[in-house]
Parts: C-alpha cells; sequence; structure tokens
C-alpha cells in the first residue's frame, strides 16, 4: 500500500534539491551569501536534503521491517534484499558525480561520497537497526545530533568546497564517507533513524505533535542566540547557529523539526484511513514522488549539461537565472505525470524492485 503523504513528501524534497543544486550551478550576477535571495535558496536547501534522508529513512526502515516479518527470511534473503540497493545506490552516486564533474566545471570528484552513499550506509545498517526498540534508535538519533560537538575539527569546520568533495586515498575517502564530507554517515544518519521513528509512531500522531512542539521551542532558543551573539541565524557554511557544512548540532534540531513538521501536515488523516493532508489538491505531486531517485539522477544530467556549456560564461542576471532554476525545479512534476502515465515501468525504482 502507497501512502499518498509519503509520495508527496518525497516529491517535494526531491524538487527542493533539484532547486538548491540549479541555483548553486547557474548562481546570479552580484548575488552574496548574505542577500535575501541567496537566504531563500540556501533555506530550500537546507530543508531539502534532511527531509530527502527522513524519508528515505522511513522507506528502507518500512521495507527491512517487512522483510524481516517474512518467516522465511535468512541470510540469503538479506543478502538479495541489500545487494541491488547497495549496488544501483552506488552506482547512481558515480554516476551523479561524473555527470556534474569538475573536469566540466562540475561540483564534484568522481569518487566523491554524496546523499546516495549515505543511503547505501543506512541500507547496509538496516538489518541491524530494525532489530532494535525505538527507544534505543531515538538514543542513538540524538547521539547523531551531539556528534558533531565531539568531532569538532575533524568534521571539516573551516575547510572549502573542494577540500569536502576532494579526497587522497582511501583513508581519507572512509573519512568522507563516515564523518567530514558533504553527506557523512555521522552525523546524517540522525534523519534515517528520525525516519524509522516515524515509522514507528505512526498510529501515535499526540506523540509526534508533541515532539514538534519542543522542537519549535528549540528552534526559538537558536533563533534568540544568533540575535544575542550576533551572528548570522543561518549559513550554507561559515561563523552562523546553523550551518550545513559540516552540519551543526542546530541545524540537525531545526530541520529535524520542520520535517516533522511538514510531515505531520501532509499526513493529514490517511494512517488512520482518512485523506492525506491538502486533499486532493496536492495529489499532482504524488507522480513525482514515486520516481525520486529517478529525477534526481537525471537533474545532474541537465546540470552537467549547463555546467559545462556556462565554462567561462558570466553569471546571468538575478531574474533570467530566477527564471531559470524555478522552470528546472517546476518541470519535473509534469514530466513525471507524463512518466506515469506512459512509461511508469522505465525508472530506477522499477529496475531496483525486478531486482530485488
Amino acid at each position: 500500500m502507497r501512502f499518498g503523504h509519503i509520495d508527496r513528501i518525497r516529491a517535494i524534497a526531491v524538487l527542493c534539491m533539484v532547486e538548491v543544486h540549479t541555483a548553486a550551478i547557474i548562481p546570479p550576477e552580484g548575488i552574496s551569501v548574505g542577500h535575501p535571495a541567496a537566504f531563500v535558496a540556501a533555506a530550500f536547501g537546507g530543508m531539502a536534503a534532511p527531509m530527502f534522508v527522513t524519508i528515505s529513512g522511513w522507506g528502507i526502515h518500512t521495507s527491512a521491517t517487512r522483510r524481516a516479518a517474512d518467516p522465511s527470511h535468512d541470510t540469503g534473503m538479506w543478502l538479495r534484499w541489500l545487494a541491488p540497493r547497495v549496488l544501483l545506490l552506488g552506482l547512481c552516486q558515480l554516476l551523479v558525480n561524473l555527470l556534474l564533474n569538475v573536469d566540466r566545471g562540475g561540483r564534484f570528484e568522481w569518487h566523491t561520497p554524496g546523499v546516495l552513499t549515505l543511503l547505501v550506509v543506512a541500507a547496509l545498517l538496516a538489518p541491524v537497526l530494525i532489530r532494535l526498540s525505538m527507544r534505543s534508535r531515538t538514543g542513538l538519533m540524538l547521539l547523531m545530533v551531539a556528534s558533531p560537538l565531539a568531532l569538532g575539527d575533524a568534521s571539516g569546520t573551516d575547510w572549502t568546497w573542494w577540500e569536502r568533495v576532494g579526497s587522497q586515498g582511501t583513508s581519507e575517502w572512509i573519512a568522507r564517507l563516515l564523518w567530514n564530507g558533504t553527506y557523512p554517515a555521522v552525523p546524517w544518519l540522525g534523519f534515517v533513524l528520525l525516519g524509522s521513528i516515524i515509522h514507528d509512531l505512526a498510529d501515535e500522531p499526540s506523540t509526534r505533535e508533541r515532539n514538534i512542539a519542543l522542537g519549535l521551542v528549540a528552534t526559538s532558543v537558536t533563533a534568540a542566540v544568533a540575535a544575542y551573539e550576533g551572528i548570522p541565524w543561518a549559513l550554507t557554511e561559515g561563523e552562523a547557529v546553523l550551518t550545513f557544512f559540516p552540519a551543526s548540532p542546530a541545524f540537525l534540531v531545526v530541520s529535524g523539526t520542520f520535517v516533522l513538521l511538514a510531515h505531520r501536515a501532509l499526513e493529514g488523516s490517511e494512517s488512520r484511513g482518512g485523506e492525506p493532508g491538502g486533499g486532493d489538491r496536492l495529489e499532482f505531486l504524488e507522480p513525482a514522488g514515486r520516481i525520486t531517485l529517478t529525477i534526481y539522477v537525471a537533474h545532474f544530467a541537465v546540470l552537467g549539461a549547463v555546467a559545462s556549456a556556462m565554462q567561462g560564461e558570466p553569471r546571468l542576471e538575478l531574474v533570467p537565472a530566477f527564471a531559470a532554476t524555478i522552470a528546472h525545479t517546476l518541470i519535473w512534476i509534469p514530466l513525471a505525470v507524463w512518466h506515469q502515465k506512459h512509461i511508469p515501468e522505465v525508472s530506477l525504482e522499477s529496475l531496483l524492485r525486478r531486482l530485488s
């Protein structure tokens, strides 16, 4: 059974990923980090990846739990479940890196670990994590939230982008994968664990609403700290209360809160047999939510071509850059509708189902 609100969240998450990646490839002329337009773009991006990883964590946990409930499950069954996911996600990450490679004006080395390799780690850990109680997984999630404090400078607090995506040798690559890359397992597995907790609390919306309330209080505190200290509330990187590279504890709490809030709003009463939030008005998002991996990989093909064509060219002005970003973001909605109507079996998701 597919939940409409899950597909809608998936769609919003991947579309926000498209938006922030497009804005990074075609940044408008004269827009600094402190410009309101840059803040809006960064805000969408800051929520996109946590939402994408959380809802992917929900999906991995749901699938693994269903597999474990099969009385005949054994080691061979787990290998048949794991192998296609690890192989496909790993190859897709490699493809993304090649499509938007630094040698052609892109942003990645061919071997850069990213969000898809994070999901590989999540899949590998799933057979273990589903055996833990929700209390234990909640404890692990809180450890992930606190982990940046323990990592300190080892997380690359003052690194450039190119230091974060590059690595020399196996040991550095493992470090980028696990604790100081773009989406390192520590602390980003916290969002995977959050997805598993959302799954387990499906029948307890009031508990999730209390957690949202606590998160909003914590969010208010982070804003107050920023005002008191006289520093920015949120930046992609640098000196701010919320930072994405590397993910700060405050960022993890605030973004996790907004993921919970978005999920609760879009869920409506569907988990209890009713309609998802927004009713039929948001149904147009669901086709995109069924092929998020396909959209995620495909949009990098477009951005790779754009990045290559724009090498050495002047930046666009604000209005055309904004228009191009919005157009590239929204075009995936009608494309997904057409895809689901005419060629629904031609997708990475369909391939994974066949391999599993």
